[in-house]
């Protein structure tokens, strides 16, 4: 049993009025999380807590408006002819919903699921990190 018996509730939507229309701003489902990971790939390292938005949207644009199309569910063309405020809103809610997403529900249940299979793997010893493969000398 879990100490939270919150966990298992689906999260609550974020709704927010833009572009004149109200977007519900929850967690990436799983058959979205492969394209939007290749997407923000090139931007992953400048998101911080308090990432510079315009910096991003003049460097990294087209990243940045296709990773807010998937995950608020929109065409790239919807989230292109957003006012910079909007868009500024929708990264802010879409990066926020799944910054928690990510850091309270996935990080947490991969750890338990490794561990878990860690100690189902007959033999299976925790890695000490001290050398790569490639580094090992043959004895003989």
């Amino acid at each position: 049993m879990t100490d939270n018996l919150f966990a298992a509730l689906p999260p609550v939507p974020e709704s927010l009025v833009i572009g004149g229309e109200t977007i519900d701003i929850t967690p990436l489902k799983v058959g979205e999380l492969p394209i939007f990971a290749r997407t923000v790939r090139p931007i992953a390292g400048k998101l911080c807590p308090d990432p510079d938005w315009l910096r991003l949207l003049s460097e990294d644009g087209e990243s940045v408006i296709l990773a807010l199309a998937i995950a608020c569910r929109r065409p790239p063309e919807w989230v292109s002819g957003l006012s910079l405020d909007d868009a500024i809103r929708l990264a802010e809610a879409v990066f926020g919903a799944n910054a928690d997403f990510f850091i309270r529900r996935v990080v947490p249940e991969i750890t338990r699921v490794s561990q878990t299979l860690g100690t189902l793997i007959p033999g299976q010893m925790p890695s000490s990190g001290s050398s790569d493969p490639a580094t090992v000398t043959p004895t003989s």
